[in-house]
C-alpha cells in the first residue's frame, strides 16, 4: 500500500463504503470466466481450472504450491492457477475486481477486508455447503463466530477460517541475558529493557516499531494493553473508546519510543521490513504476530529469542486488540463453483491446514489439525494458544464488520501515525481524528442494519 502525504483519500473514502453498503453493481465483462457483477455464476462440472488468489502472495508461496500440488494430484481433473498477491494490496486487486471483472474463483479473505467485499454481493455464502461438508463439526467454532460477525451477517458465512494469528512479542534471549533483564512479561518491563538495550553509536536498539504499513493495528494492540480498556466501543455501542484519555497516555508513551528506543528507518517499517531488520540486527524486541516464527527460528536460531504473549498491564491482566482470523472465500462470479469448493475443502482439512499452518506458526482452524505434535514444539503458537483459553487474556474486538474499517485503519490514519511519530501531531488529535470517522461508520452501519 502506497501512503499519502496527506489526508485527501478522506474525502473520497465514503465513495468505496456507500458502494460496499449496497449499490447494485452492474459492470461489464473483462475477463474470461467473470463477468464482474457479482451475479450467480455456476456451479460447473467439479473438473478444468480454477483460479486461487492467494492474499498474502511471496510469504506463504511456497507452502501454497505444496499444498496445490497435493491437491491436484488427488485430483487429476482440476488445475489451480495460483496468483500471489502481497498483503498490502489485496484489498485494492478485489475492489478493482469486483468493480472490473477479473475476480478469481478462490481467494483468501480474512476478516479485516470481509465486510467490504462481502457487502458488495461478490462472495457466495458457505453455511449451506460446510453443513454438508466433511469439514463440519471440524472448525474451531470461535474461528467461526468471529468471521461471521466480521462478515457484517448474522447469518452467512462468507469465508471459510483457515487460521488465528496473534500478537506476539518476540524479543532476543540472548540480548537480554547479557544486560541482566527479565523477560519483558509486563509493559513496565517491556519499556526497562526498550531502554537499557538501545545504544544508537552502535546501532542497538531496544525495539522495532512499525511506522508505515500495517501500523495501526500494532499501535492498537499497544495503546487497549497499557491503558486496560476491555471493549473498543461504549456501552451503548456508539461512541469508540480509542481517545478515551487512558489510550491517549497510553499511544503518547508507545510513539516517544520512535528514535530514541528504535531506528529511524522505522518510520517506513511494513511488516516485511520490520521483520527482515530484527531478524539481521541487534534489537531487543519486536511485536509481530505468530506468522514470522519460522522467519526468526532460520534467521537466528531457536536459541536466540523467544516469542510471548503481549505484556500484561494493570492488575496483571493481559489485554489484546483482536487480530483478524484469515479464511477462504467463495466467489459468487466463478462459473466453476464445485471445483472451487472442492478446493476450499481440501485446504481446510486435517492435513493440508495443519501443514500450512506449522509453515505460519499460526492456529489452526481444523480442531483436528490443532492436536498436532508441532504446536507443542512450535512454543510462541504453543502460549499464544494458551492465553486465549486459560482465561488470562481479555480480546478488544476490533469492528472489521464495517466496511469503512480496512480504509480507516491503512489509508485514512497510517500518513498521521507517521506525523505523531515525527512529533508534528499530538497523540490526542490524531485519535480524536480517528474516533470521528469510527463513529460516524459506526452510526451508518447501524442504520443499514436498522
Amino acid at each position: 500500500m502506497k501512503i499519502s502525504n496527506g489526508r485527501s483519500s478522506r474525502g473520497g473514502r465514503r465513495t468505496s463504503a456507500a458502494v460496499a453498503l449496497g449499490a447494485v453493481l452492474a459492470l461489464t465483462a473483462t475477463a474470461c470466466g467473470d463477468d464482474g457483477s457479482g451475479g450467480s455464476g455456476e456451479e460447473g462440472s467439479g473438473k478444468g481450472k480454477i483460479v486461487f488468489w492467494d492474499n498474502n502472495g511471496g510469504v506463504r508461496t511456497d507452502i501454497w504450491k505444496e499444498i496445490i500440488a497435493d491437491f491436484e494430484k488427488a485430483n487429476p481433473d482440476i488445475k489451480v492457477q495460483y496468483v500471489p498477491v502481497a498483503a498490502t494490496e489485496v484489498q485494492s486487486k478485489y475492489d478493482t475486481a469486483v468493480q472490473g471483472g477479473g475476480l478469481p474463483d478462490v481467494g483468501g479473505v480474512g476478516a479485516a477486508m470481509l465486510a467490504g467485499v462481502a457487502a458488495q454481493d461478490a462472495l457466495e455464502p458457505l453455511e449451506g455447503r460446510l453443513a454438508k461438508s466433511s469439514l463440519n463439526g471440524k472448525l474451531n467454532e470461535g474461528m467461526v463466530e468471529s468471521v461471521k460477525v466480521a462478515g457484517g451477517s448474522d447469518e452467512h458465512l462468507y469465508t471459510i477460517p483457515t487460521s488465528a494469528n496473534n500478537g506476539t512479542l518476540y524479543y532476543r534471549t540472548d540480548l537480554f541475558k547479557k544486560a541482566g533483564l527479565d523477560e519483558p512479561s509486563t509493559w513496565e518491563k517491556f519499556y526497562e529493557a526498550a531502554d537499557k538495550l538501545t545504544n544508537a553509536k552502535k546501532n542497538e536498539f531496544g525495539y522495532t516499531i512499525r511506522g508505515g504499513a500495517g501500523s495501526i493495528a500494532q499501535a492498537l494492540d499497544a495503546m487497549y494493553g497499557q491503558s486496560g480498556i476491555t471493549s473498543f466501543w461504549d456501552a451503548g455501542g456508539e461512541k469508540t473508546t480509542v481517545n478515551d484519555p487512558k489510550n491517549v497516555q497510553a499511544l503518547e508513551k508507545y510513539a516517544a519510543l520512535y528514535k530514541k528506543d528504535t531506528p529511524a528507518a522505522d518510520l517506513n517499517n511494513d511488516f516485511t521490513k520490520m521483520v527482515a531488520q530484527w531478524d539481521s540486527g541487534t534489537i531487543g524486541m519486536l511485536n509481530h504476530n505468530l506468522g514470522s516464527y519460522q522467519d526468526h527460528v532460520k534467521a537466528l536460531g531457536a536459541d536466540k529469542f523467544r516469542g510471548i504473549p503481549q505484556p500484561t498491564g494493570p492488575g496483571g491482566k493481559r489485554v489484546q486488540v483482536s487480530n483478524p482470523v484469515d479464511g477462504l472465500g467463495l466467489f459468487k462470479s466463478s462459473k466453476n463453483k464445485e471445483a472451487a469448493w472442492k478446493f476450499i475443502e481440501f485446504a481446510v482439512s486435517h492435513e493440508s491446514n495443519s501443514k500450512w499452518n506449522e509453515s505460519a506458526g499460526a492456529i489452526p482452524s481444523n480442531k483436528e489439525a490443532a492436536k498436532d505434535a508441532w504446536i507443542s514444539k512450535a512454543e510462541p503458537t504453543k502460549l499464544a494458544a494458551a492465553a486465549l483459553n486459560d482465561g488470562s487474556t481479555t480480546i478488544v474486538q476490533l469492528p472489521y464488520y464495517l466496511p469503512d474499517w480496512n480504509t480507516i485503519s491503512k489509508a485514512d490514519n497510517e500518513p498521521d501515525f507517521q506525523k505523531v511519530l515525527l512529533g508534528k501531531m499530538s497523540a490526542k488529535d490524531f485519535l480524536d481524528t480517528m474516533a470521528e470517522q469510527l463513529n460516524k461508520a459506526q452510526a451508518e452501519w447501524k442504520q443499514q442494519k436498522g
